[in-house]
């Protein structure tokens, strides 16, 4: 399958809950984040990405929700949220977090390198964005993988 064999379609969502969730790579100093956002009504997952708990990882993730025309992000307190989303689309709190913290939990049952207290961790980067990211496209977009 090509770039070109695929045909892209964005809907419009009004509101999206964006959060963060850690693991790390080889040692629980080396934390490795991943930030994603879903959709308010469905609990789609609309984008993800991997990084630090940095601004600039988060300015990537809004880069990705940019086309579908998001008016109001549910977020936690977390100050990146804050420094980069409008006060107006902005509602910070945990009452409108909850689905994204059940997608959290679900992927740290399914996936043990996400499970705080294991044996069971990625040693590379590679490996552990590898890993996590063909979960993600293959069992909340459809994607084969």
């Amino acid at each position: 399958m090509t770039p070109g064999d695929v045909d892209v379609i964005i809907r419009r969502v009004d509101e999206a809950e964006v959060d963060e969730t850690w693991s790390f790579v080889g040692k629980k100093k080396a934390q490795r984040w991943l930030w994603h956002a879903i959709d308010h009504c469905t609990g789609a997952v609309l984008a993800y990405v991997f990084g630090r708990r940095q601004d600039k990882v988060f300015l990537q993730l809004k880069a990705l929700l940019q086309p579908f025309g998001i008016t109001c992000y549910h977020t936690d307190d977390w100050g990146a949220y804050t420094r980069h989303l409008d006060a107006a689309e902005h509602n910070p709190g945990k009452r409108n977090t909850q689905k994204i913290e059940r997608k959290h939990l679900t992927l740290r049952t399914r996936i043990k390198r996400l499970t705080r207290k294991t044996i069971c961790f990625s040693r590379s980067v590679q490996m552990h964005d590898i890993v996590i990211g063909l979960f993600v496209n293959r069992y909340e977009f459809g994607l084969p993988v």
